[in-house]
């Protein structure tokens, strides 16, 4: 099994960087007070942004490997894993790193607002590049939000405050995203969110349990497009094929179950497919290694 820090509320990786403990549910990371670090591959069970000015290298993000550009950040929400394995390196980092509970968020009208914010989507540019006045913005608003932790215990009025910060750095990030996107090709931008929120709608929903991993004319049709043109589409956009952008978004959320303690035959099944090996093939043919070496 890979060495994976388990993320579970925002102050497992605070700690792990050895940033204080300000709030149970909110962790602030200043990289500049607390580097050295040592990388961390994490699985989240929080959202978090990391915020700085240049990211280590080989950095596991969604569905490929990347390295991040600097002034610029990356989002993370529960059930994804991103991050680097410590390899023993020491690294100096400057920026900054927020981590919030979905709990601090539960019954306020942030929640249902969380699903518009797509940059926390795999599917989205891996990184949101700033601006030299939005670093300058973002960076004085954690600062801000770091000194009312710092001078106040938890209490509701305190957690209204939180909250208003982290709607305010939300906005930010979106009005970020949505410049980068305006500077794609529109109609196969437009296209390949549909189709991905479809492919994540159908995992949600559980409907492979019944109809089995989705296939490129099911997709097609539920987008009211011909299946030839969704992968004019695609391949336009990515340069690969529909069904292989299928594949490489189950194989993601395989990566997940197998993560989280799932063997190969449950997680073969609980992603739709008939028989184990057809799930292990695939995998092979993706990522270059078996499931069981994958998790070994």
């Amino acid at each position: 099994m890979k060495n994976i820090l388990q993320v579970s509320d925002p102050n497992v990786y605070g700690r792990y960087v050895n940033a204080p403990v300000l709030h149970p549910l909110v962790s602030i990371v200043h990289y500049d007070d607390v580097s050295p670090i040592h990388s961390s591959l994490n699985r989240y069970g929080v959202y978090g942004l990391f915020i700085q000015r240049s990211f280590p290298k080989n950095l596991t993000y969604g569905m490929k490997m990347f390295d991040a550009p600097d002034g610029s950040i990356i989002a993370v929400e529960p059930g994804q894993i991103g991050g680097r394995e410590d390899n023993g390196e020491e690294l100096y980092l400057s920026g900054w790193a927020l981590l919030f509970s979905p709990e601090i968020i539960h019954g306020t009208d942030l929640e249902p607002r969380m699903k518009d914010y797509r940059f926390f989507s795999y599917f989205a540019t891996e990184t949101l590049v700033m601006e030299t006045s939005e670093w300058g913005r973002i960076t004085q608003l954690l600062t801000q939000l770091r000194h009312e932790l710092q001078e106040n215990s938890d209490s509701p009025a305190l957690r209204t405050v939180i909250l208003g910060y982290i709607r305010l750095i939300l906005e930010y990030c979106n009005r970020i995203y949505m410049r980068q996107i305006s500077k794609e090709d529109k109609s196969s931008s437009d296209l390949l969110k549909r189709f991905n929120s479809l492919l994540r709608e159908y995992y949600y929903e559980q409907r492979q349990l019944d109809m089995g991993v989705p296939s490129v004319q099911y997709c097609a049709g539920q987008l009211a497009y011909s299946a030839r043109y969704l992968g004019d589409v695609v391949h336009k956009a990515t340069g690969g094929t529909a069904i292989g952008y299928i594949h490489s978004f189950v194989i993601e959320q395989s990566k997940n179950l197998l993560m989280n303690g799932h063997n190969i035959n449950e997680t073969a099944h609980l992603l739709g497919f008939d028989y184990p090996q057809h799930f292990t093939r695939l995998f092979k043919r993706i990522t270059g290694f078996t499931p069981r070496e994958y998790i070994g």
